[in-house]
């Protein structure tokens, strides 16, 4: 019998999420949904010391900006409940003594001093450092080279250990990964994993395997930077569950930097002055600010979109999909099994097309809290609607909307009159004068208004083209803006004649 598709994602607490990890979310989602199956989102947090104040809702809030909403979760509940590792610590314990009992795992007794120690004295040019493997576990302090008694001695005596997995000497371990194909290992390349940590808590080796087997996890989807653990994971499951209960695998390509050379970080987008994290996030701990996709000015839509195809196509030249349309077309195997460069260009593309796919009043309201965080409240929002379908075309973050659109809504700080000065005459202030002064008898509109415009300078013997240029200047401030008709139509009578009036007294 196929088992019920349970996919699940599970960050740690420690920070921003970066873009990678949304993805991975993305794709568990994707396969979930389509599959009929259930996603589940679980806190891992069994590394106490690295958990930040903040963190856990600032990843379901992403994931809510993103639309892409767990099933089960600490937030949704679930029949598999709880869904923080920190709350299942009694789970592991059990199931590593089992695995020292059953000779697949060991009591490590060794002090940070004799760990520190080791890697000294094993250190050779060729192995600058050693690691607690197969060689290694023979010459320290564990309850293989310790005889029993003493074993027994230092635990009853309170002494602090970890429990390790003992690596086969020298075996071949494979799986199938859904996207690589078939994928093998040497067990005497991979040292003995902490599994159980001194104060009790498993490492993630333990506990990924442990909660996916009592979560019934049927796909695990996670990136190849964990590939080198595998092995790891792999016997667990044989020693612990037998591998027909193994969830299946896929191991996803990394998001490398803009140049191809290695993982995409946030010192990277930094450096190139780009966001990689889904939402802004402050480290409360050290004040360190990284920057999100939201805050400038990305839709959800977009965003989903661009992280769906960065690894990923259909096989088709499409490269707008709705959700629904991913949820319909997606699929592991047209997922690449190389790295996906990040095109920061490429993705301020994708929000361009949705801005203009999307209507206005979808994103309407950010782009009216983007005005009033920069000082500009509005209050009709029919003329914002109006303005906005105006200018969309010229911007491609939600934050380009300040700029390409502010002066509809107070008059332009500064006027570029030396742009005009060259071929200004007397004869153009007087047709500017006049024709705002002809403004009671034209009905308010930019038909009409470029109607009696190109009138009034055929009767002066003017060319329009002398005369476009001045007018947008005077209206906006600059060379830019939509059609200067349409600007002069939603300002008003009385703002149009206030600023040809005033560009007037500058020239």
């Amino acid at each position: 019998m196929t088992k019920k598709v349970r996919v699940r994602f599970a960050p740690s607490p420690t920070g921003g999420l970066h873009i990678g990890g949304v993805r991975t979310v993305l794709y568990n989602y994707l396969f979930a949904k389509q599959h009929g199956g259930t996603f589940i989102l679980r806190i891992e947090d069994t590394d106490q010391s690295r958990y930040v104040e903040g963190a856990e809702a600032y990843i379901f809030d992403c994931l809510d900006w993103c639309g892409l909403t767990p099933d089960e979760s600490v937030m949704h509940g679930g029949d598999f409940a709880p869904y923080r590792q920190s709350e299942r610590k009694d789970t592991y314990a059990k199931y590593a003594e089992q695995l020292v009992k059953n000779g697949f795992a060991y009591y490590a007794f060794d002090t940070p001093e004799e760990l520190d120690e080791m890697r000294q004295k094993f250190k050779t040019h060729d192995n600058p450092s050693p690691q607690y493997n197969y060689e290694i576990r023979e010459r320290m302090r564990n309850s293989l080279t310790l005889g029993e008694e003493e074993v027994q001695r230092l635990v009853s005596a309170g002494a602090p250990y970890v429990v390790r997995i003992k690596m086969p000497i020298n075996e071949e371990i494979k799986f199938t990964d859904m996207i690589r194909g078939e994928v093998s290992f040497s067990s005497a390349l991979v040292d003995d994993k902490v599994l159980l940590k001194a104060d009790g808590m498993p490492t993630y080796h333990l506990a990924v395997v442990v909660d996916d087997h009592l979560m019934q996890i049927s796909h695990a989807f996670r990136g190849e930077e964990w590939l080198p653990s595998a092995p790891v994971h792999i016997l667990l499951w044989k020693y612990l569950f037998g591998l027909e209960q193994m969830p299946q695998w896929a191991h996803l390509p990394l998001i490398l930097k803009p140049d191809g050379n290695g993982k995409l970080s946030k010192r990277d987008g930094d450096r190139l002055g780009f966001p990689v994290f889904a939402m802004d996030w402050t480290d409360p701990r050290t004040g360190d600010k990284a920057t999100g996709f939201k805050e400038t000015g990305f839709l959800p839509q977009a965003f989903v979109n661009m992280l769906a195809m960065m690894g990923w196509n259909d096989g088709t030249e499409q490269e707008i999909f709705t959700i629904d349309e991913l949820v319909e077309k997606f699929s592991l195997e047209r997922v690449h099994k190389s790295g996906a460069k990040f095109d920061y260009e490429k993705a301020k593309w994708y929000n361009h097309e949705w801005i203009k796919k999307l209507a206005v009043d979808r994103w309407q309201l950010a782009v009216k809290d983007d005005f009033a965080k920069r000082g500009i409240d509005i209050s009709g929002d029919a003329k914002l609607k109006r303005v906005l379908e105006l200018v969309k075309d010229r911007c491609s973050l939600l934050t380009d909307f300040y700029e390409q659109a502010k002066f509809f809504f107070e008059a332009p700080k500064t006027i570029d009159v030396d742009s005009i000065k060259g071929k200004w005459n007397e004869e153009k202030t007087a047709f500017f004068r006049e024709w705002a002064s002809s403004f009671d008898k034209v009905e308010w509109n930019a038909v009409t208004l470029e109607a009696s415009f190109k009138e009034r300078a055929s009767s002066k013997n003017i060319k329009v083209g002398e005369l476009m240029l001045p007018l947008r200047i005077m209206l906006v401030g600059g060379k830019f803006g939509p059609g200067v008709f349409d600007i002069a139509e939603v300002i008003g009578k009385s703002e149009t004649q206030q600023r040809i009036e005033h560009a007037l007294r500058l020239l």
